[in-house]
Formats: C-alpha cells, structure tokens, sequence
C-alpha cells in the first residue's frame, strides 16, 4: 500500500518519528522486562528458562508470531516468576522507563496486577511503592537533564494503572490465599471479590501514600468472562474518582466494549480491535446488529473514549487478522474515534511506540493531521497525575515540541495528498 506520508529518506524519517514526543498508554509491566534481566534475575533466584541467552528465549518462549492469545499469555510466567521482590519490581520498572526514554517516549501508564506479585515478603503497597520508585527514580533522572530543565524539551512523567483480572487461578500465593479463604464460593465470585480488593487497595494506597495510582483496569481472557462481573469494583473506582479502562474488543465482540462502557465507566477502551464485527454478536435480543455497533460507536466518538491501539499485539494473537492492512484501525480513524498507538508488551511483541507508529504509517492512509491527532490524543486522554491545568500545560509542551520537530525536516515528512 503507497505511503500516505511521502518517505523519501526512510533512516532519517524513522530517526524524526524516535524523536517527536510520544506517549504509551497500555503498556504491561510484566509483559516488558528485559529478556537479558529475565535471564539474569532467573539464574540469580534459581529459576529455571528454556533457554539462558536472548537468542534461546526468543526461539522458543518470545516468539514473533503466536498460535494464539493463550500461547501469547504463556510467555509471562516467566517475567512474572522474576517479579517477586520489591528491588526486581523496582529493577523492572525503572529499565521500563528508560527504554521508553530513549526512543523519545515522554509519557508512560505502567499497568500491572499487583495481586500477582504480593507473597510472604511484599504487600500491596509494597508492591506499588516499589514500582513507583523505579519509575520515580528514572523520571528526576530525565528531568534532571539541560534542555529539560531549560523547557527546551518537554518533561517526562508517568502513571500508574492496576488491574483485575477476569479470571482466576492458584497463581500466586496471593491468589491462592484468596482461593483457600472462600470454600462456599465458586471461582468466578472469588474473582469478583478479589477486583473489588483490588479497587480498595488501590485507593487507600493511593490516598495514604500519594502514589500516582491513576486508573484501574480489566485484563485477561474476555470469553466466558463478562466485564459485568466486575461492576462493583469498577463502581467503587468510580466513587473514588478513579480513571477506568477496560481490555474489551480484543478476542470478543462490541457486546464486551458495551458492558465495558455502560457497566465499567470505561474512560478509554484497550485494544477494541472487534468493535465493528456484527458476527462477533452473541445477544439474540440484538436484533439489529449494524445499528447497535453504529450505537457504540457514536457513544464512543462523542464522548472522546479513547481507544488503545495495539497493532503489532493483535496482530500476534488474532489470526483472524492475518495481514496488517485487515486492522479495523482503518474503520477506526474512518469513523474519527479518538485513537492513540501503544505497544501492549514490548518484550512479548518485540516492539516500540516508534515501531507501532512506523507499522501504522507504512500500511494504511494516515495523514499528516492523522499521525499527530493520534499521537495527541494520547496526551490528552491520558490519566496524567496532576491537576488539570498542570495537565494542559505539560500537553502544550508537547505539542509545540512536535511541531517543532517536524517542522524541521518538511521535504521529508510531508503528506503526498494534502493540499
């Protein structure tokens, strides 16, 4: 497909677009630890890996294509194993940010499961202290720098985003502590009430200590696990004036997007990838399919629910989607939903915000408005940990280093069709 933005000098165009400031707002902890600190923390802990070197992981856990979601989720025992004490959390979480850093990513929402790392040595707020000071400690590194300082360059800041999961299982001592403490229960109403923990812990932790915990969030397999089931701890996020996303649309239909929105008070949607798929459909009360999709989607456009795009992840672990040019990011932007590009799990995907945005332009008609709207909206529908006019300044000077930038090298980054 021909290039929306003429790219005469590909090198030099990759090199503006690791410049620009950009933002990443779903980006999993444990699904973006250094294969190399995997490799280190594991033989330092004796946990036993496939493989011991970059090249043996890569091969057969860290694959560039997976069979499907569940062999895509596979690969975090293995980052979550390492993940069990507060300096590796701290570890972890501060090599996050530089790596983010150094491809010119501004602002980052670390989510993550706390719940999965809380054993005989961490509690939750230990757990989220120690997150927080890696990114913390990377952060007054980066603002220590001259032209940051001097406001020649914008700063970098983050967030903090906690997730519930939508199933549940022995997989953490956590977990199973939960399990044994509820005989009379069934699975699902243990998962229930281990969200709604997980909201409460997350709000006295942030209110006590003052912690950028920003949102709270869904995760895991969608089918067979309604995001309904978890109204009561999204409620009491809500209550707490707590940002909302939801992980919908990602392997079920527009009707776990519509729980998402109505049930969750999603602010944004992760993924969304099946909003427009009238088979995906399951309600037989759903009678006029195109009109409720049509529905949804005017929903979202009005009211600016972002949606977080992950290209590179669903291409891994739809294979429906089969090619790239198939992403319904093109209906997407066709509809003029506000869109901004993230990269899911780094390490697991084996990509980067500058990667995502370079996959986006080279296969479908991004404009030159198009690419910036997306990477602003990014900016501005984050859960930035401030308040909002402290906000709107930190978005202005981003946005007028963008320009900035591409103002630079205009025979380079221009748009063949604009007029």
């Amino acid at each position: 497909m021909e290039n929306q933005v003429d790219i005469k000098d590909p090198v030099k165009f990759e090199e503006i677009i690791k410049r620009i400031p950009k933002n990443d707002l779903h980006v999993h902890l444990d699904g973006s630890v250094r294969l190399e600190t995997i490799i280190e923390l594991s033989k330092k802990e004796g946990l036993e890996l496939p493989s011991y070197t970059v090249e043996g992981l890569n091969e057969l856990v860290f694959k560039d294509q997976y069979a499907n979601l569940g062999e895509y989720l596979k690969t975090f025992g293995y980052s979550g194993a390492v993940m069990q004490k507060p300096e590796y959390l701290e570890q972890i979480s501060y090599e996050l940010a530089i790596d983010n850093q150094k491809e010119g990513v501004r602002y980052i929402e670390i989510r993550f499961a706390p719940q999965l790392h809380i054993n005989e040595n961490m509690d939750m707020e230990t757990v989220l202290k120690s997150v927080n000071a890696g990114l913390e400690r990377a952060e007054k590194d980066f603002n220590r720098r001259p032209e940051v300082k001097n406001q020649q360059e914008p700063e970098f800041h983050y967030s903090i985003i906690v997730c519930a999961m939508r199933e549940f299982g022995p997989w953490s001592p956590y977990f199973r502590n939960f399990i044994d403490s509820f005989t009379y229960s069934d699975r699902k109403e243990i998962c229930r009430l281990a969200s709604l923990e997980l909201a409460k812990g997350a709000v006295k932790i942030r209110d006590k200590v003052g912690l950028p915990i920003m949102a709270f969030d869904l995760a895991g397999a969608e089918a067979g696990n309604p995001a309904a089931d978890h109204w009561r701890a999204f409620q009491y996020a809500h209550e707490a004036f707590m940002h909302k996303t939801v992980h919908a649309g990602e392997d079920y239909g527009p009707e776990s997007i519509f729980q998402a929105i109505t049930e969750c008070h999603a602010d944004r949607i992760g993924h969304g990838y099946f909003l427009f798929d009238t088979t995906k459909i399951r309600n037989p009360e759903v009678t006029d399919k195109e009109g409720y999709i049509s529905d949804i989607t005017q929903y979202i456009a009005d009211r600016r629910i972002t949606i977080e795009i992950c290209l590179t992840s669903n291409l891994q672990t739809n294979p429906s989607v089969k090619k790239i040019e198939n992403h319904t990011f093109a209906k997407m932007l066709e509809a003029h939903l506000s869109t901004t590009f993230c990269t899911d799990n780094r390490t697991v995907s084996k990509t980067s915000v500058t990667n995502e945005i370079l996959l986006a332009l080279n296969n479908f008609k991004i404009s030159k408005k198009d690419l910036r709207n997306c990477i602003i909206y990014g900016f501005k529908r984050s859960f930035f940990p401030g308040r909002y006019h402290q906000k709107r300044k930190y978005v202005r000077s981003c946005l007028n280093y963008y320009d900035k930038i591409t103002k630079e090298l205009p025979e380079i980054f221009v748009n063949k069709n604009q007029v």
